[in-house]
């Protein structure tokens, strides 16, 4: 899909299909069910991430487009969620599945502390093992 026919077909259901959150994005990654892609650049991501996101920065996404699974949702994130609305964008032109993590990578790691960040992890630990 061309980007303009993207954008001429644009109505207020593509508008709520574009976003996800926390719960549901958890959700997902429990299950298997998605991609998650951390587009910052290599510099951030390695001052700190999170053990399920995959670091393809933005600026890489156009040449590591095989690297990504079309059968599978694809969520893009990034501190709050500018690059990440490109991403999806482009990654939907692509013919990929993609949402953008509204809460942004700043609000996952504010959401990610104590027991929340725990229980996360023994869950997608639990779901490994099945």
């Amino acid at each position: 899909m061309e980007l303009a026919q993207y954008l001429s077909s644009f109505d207020y259901e593509e508008r709520k299909r574009m976003k996800i959150g926390l719960n549901e994005l958890f959700e997902l990654l429990i299950k298997d069910q998605v991609q998650f892609i951390d587009i910052r650049f290599k510099e951030e991501y390695q001052a700190w991430q999170f053990p399920f996101a995959k670091n393809i920065p933005l600026n890489e996404l156009p040449d590591r487009l095989s690297e990504l699974d079309k059968n599978k949702l694809v969520v893009t994130a990034c501190p709050h969620y500018d690059r990440a609305i490109m991403a999806r964008i482009f990654l939907v032109t692509q013919g990929f599945k993609a949402r953008y993590l509204v809460d942004g990578l700043l609000g996952m790691a504010n959401f990610l502390r104590g027991d929340n960040a725990r229980d996360l992890l023994q869950l997608i630990e639990k779901s490994d093992n099945l």
